[in-house]
């Protein structure tokens, strides 16, 4: 393997660690996937889940054992960065090739597909993907597909094809756009062979493709031509007009960018979750600003992108919010108003396209609400199923900026044809992988917030929420515990499943900081846990007047703080939510020592009640679970509490959890997940017409019986 004669890029990462490869030896299935790896960690060479890498090898054949030549590509929907073996499809090279010899013509292409699969040499490779054969019929061993937005910006340009052979001289090849399948293999095959020597083929609209006899070869080879690439952009970007056209509006400073977008997210989840409940994602991102507050948004912004992998995240184009940069968003309700016409305009814009478009077996349209939102002065906001692809809809249409920012420095930017697009939107090969996708999980679509939820039943109602799908914002006042806390969720979950947000329940400010965190992070808030609380064991005669404060402020005030930014931030999105409060056995039960603590828990049991009736109108549910002897990870009984407890009963501290559980009708200890299954159930799906309950979590208490 020789070292590489360049290794100091500006535009590319060269991150190929030549002893770390020769330790693979001449495995070049272990080279693809470090190659592959090193290609997806560099975002400017592709994004997440876009291109695609293979090999050809040769290995034994397990039914002749004879040696035969094998290609290894990157099966369907995974994603280069994070590539694996299992991730891989394996197929006989000659099967794939003589699939030619019955293909009916581009009408057709799309039953090749099934194909493939008498192709497969690994019974257990992922499925193969329809870029198969772009990869397949190239004669070289090792190649690279990608979506670099230096290389795409070329491609859409009005005169990508003349450029393209000017800046390489020849030595990469042009195939006009066409939808990625089996024909397109063809028609690259056709451009090597009418062009021997070619280093790579520029896709019209799309992408690249280039290829080297080693892995080391094809990586570099890749390297170097989207370096030309972003080089040759560097050195026209503003040298004949202004970027964009120049600037037409400001930016606000930092701070009220994030307190517009705070305040604007839950309007806009609410306008875009008519058909499905959303997850959001803002950015302020340093090339979105450029490009909102530009001379050229209102013309560039309608086209849509080009590449079919930005389109299909980012839909047939953005929506451009009709708002000043400074807008006072105080009134949700007439910003709402304000609004929605652009919305309804969106949605009709998006089914006339559909309408248009549709051919008989078209599936049926989708969801009409705009994904990307644009605020000029501000930023951009997104919205998608899940967190994970809000967010790397955002990350794809940042690509499509920065190809539209190339495009017009060298050019005109064009995009697909509307036909063309919809072609990608609505193929069926794209429905059938949608078909195949899990089905949501009973919290996907939802985000929530427990309060106090660094350990103990917060933590477990966080993680059980999180298990079912929803979006999670832990939040508590003690800082320690909550960066544990985050540190065991992002090893859990990662970083696109929860938030967090220190919050003293009994700070207007911290609540209003944690509600924002809610809104920037997810978009909003669909359910709120009221968990926070402490506790304080003594005779009545001995609480002092700081005790009883203490209790009520915490327990009442801080359930009352929290709900009361809890039902701001739910009617701004007008979709409903869920209250549940944790109380206690003691709001029913006369205990001995805990007269504030008791009487507290009561109060939060009424102001339930209270809230229930209030909120209904807005499907409000509010509802109410009582714990009792929790004492698993609970930061309350490392304190006095236990101490208390027990002397009020007469017994050690030790004895105290069998003391707990022989006073049960069913002698059952409970356990943090106890209380997180009961919240389960008031939110899961079941329950979503019952509110002013209360779940008694308590192994049978008779005296605490609601009824």
């Amino acid at each position: 393997m020789k070292p590489a004669t360049k290794t100091n890029f500006k535009h590319v990462s060269y991150l190929w660690d030549e002893q770390k490869a020769l330790s693979m030896g001449t495995d070049e299935v272990a080279l693809l996937i470090y190659r592959s790896n090193l290609l997806g960690a560099d975002l400017r060479l592709t994004n997440y889940g876009g291109g695609n890498t293979s090999c050809k090898a040769v290995a034994k054949d397990p039914l002749t054992s004879k040696p035969t030549e094998v290609m290894w590509v990157k099966g369907s929907g995974g994603d280069l960065g994070t590539l694996k073996r299992s991730g891989l499809a394996a197929l006989y090279v000659d099967r794939l090739q003589s699939l030619q010899n019955v293909y009916r013509g581009i009408d057709y292409e799309d039953e090749m597909v099934e194909l493939f699969n008498h192709c497969i040499f690994d019974l257990a490779s992922k499925a193969p993907s329809i870029d198969t054969p772009l990869h397949g019929f190239l004669p070289f061993k090792h190649i690279d597909h990608l979506h670099p937005d230096a290389a795409i910006a070329i491609a859409a340009s009005k005169d990508g094809k003349r450029i393209t052979q000017e800046l390489f001289h020849g030595t990469i090849g042009w195939v006009d756009w066409q939808r990625p399948g089996f024909d397109l293999g063809l028609k690259l095959k056709k451009c090597i062979d009418e062009n021997p020597g070619l280093r790579g083929i520029m896709l019209g609209s799309h992408g690249l493709f280039t290829w080297g006899e080693t892995s080391y070869e094809s990586y570099i080879n890749t390297l170097e031509v989207i370096e030309r690439c972003a080089e040759y952009l560097e050195e026209n970007i503003g040298k004949k007009r202004p970027v964009f056209g120049g600037q037409k509006s400001d930016s606000l400073p930092k701070e009220q960018r994030i307190a517009q977008a705070a305040r604007l997210a839950p309007v806009l989840r609410g306008l875009c979750s008519t058909s499905t409940r959303m997850i959001g994602h803002f950015t302020d991102d340093p090339r979105v600003l450029e490009f909102i507050n530009s001379q050229d948004l209102e013309r560039l912004a309608p086209l849509g992108t080009s590449c079919p992998d930005h389109f299909l995240r980012t839909k047939i184009s953005p929506l451009v919010l009709p708002l000043k940069a400074a807008e006072d968003l105080s009134d949700a309700g007439s910003i709402k108003a304000k609004l929605q016409s652009s919305f309804e305009e969106y949605r009709t814009m998006y089914a006339n396209y559909y309408a248009a478009c549709k051919q008989k077996n078209s599936p049926a349209m989708r969801d009409a609400n705009p994904v990307v939102l644009l605020y000029p002065g501000v930023g951009m906001f997104t919205f998608a199923k899940d967190k994970q692809t809000a967010r790397v809809a955002a990350e794809f249409y940042i690509n499509a900026i920065n190809v539209m920012k190339g495009a017009e420095a060298i050019s005109t930017y064009t995009s697909l044809p509307r036909q063309e697009a919809f072609n990608i939107e609505y193929w069926l090969l794209e429905e059938a992988k949608l078909q195949r996708m899990p089905k949501p999980k009973a919290l996907s679509g939802r985000i929530a917030m427990v309060t106090g939820s660094a350990g103990g039943i917060g933590k477990a109602i966080a993680k059980r929420f999180a298990e079912e799908g929803a979006c999670v914002v832990l939040s508590d006042n003690d800082p320690s515990r909550l960066k544990e806390a985050v540190a065991e969720f992002k090893s859990l979950f990662g970083t696109d499943v929860f938030s967090s947000a220190p919050l003293d329940v009994t700070d207007a400010s911290q609540i209003e900081k944690a509600m924002s965190e809610c809104a920037l992070s997810f978009g909003g808030l669909d359910i709120i846990v009221n968990n926070a609380g402490l506790s304080i064991s003594k005779p009545f005669t001995e609480h002092t007047e700081k005790d009883w404060n203490l209790i009520y402020d915490v327990l009442v005030k801080g359930q009352f703080l929290v709900t009361r930014g809890t039902v701001e931030l739910m009617r701004k999105q007008g979709l409903g939510g869920d209250i549940l409060n944790i109380v206690s056995k003691n709001a029913l039960v006369s205990g001995p020592n805990n007269a504030a603590y008791g009487s507290a828990k009561a109060a939060q049991l009424h102001l339930s009640r209270l809230n229930a009736s209030e909120f209904g109108a807005d499907k409000i549910r509010v509802n109410t679970v009582n714990p009792d002897a929790v004492i698993a990870d609970s930061k309350i009984w490392a304190g006095g509490w236990a101490e208390g407890r027990a002397k009020a009963y007469g017994i050690t501290v030790e004895q105290l959890p069998s003391y707990y559980a022989s006073r049960t009708l069913l002698h059952e200890v409970i356990l943090p997940e106890d209380i997180a299954n009961a919240c389960f159930a008031f939110v899961g799906g079941l329950l979503g017409k019952s509110t002013g309950n209360v779940l008694n979590v308590d192994g049978g208490i008779s005296t605490a019986f609601v009824r």
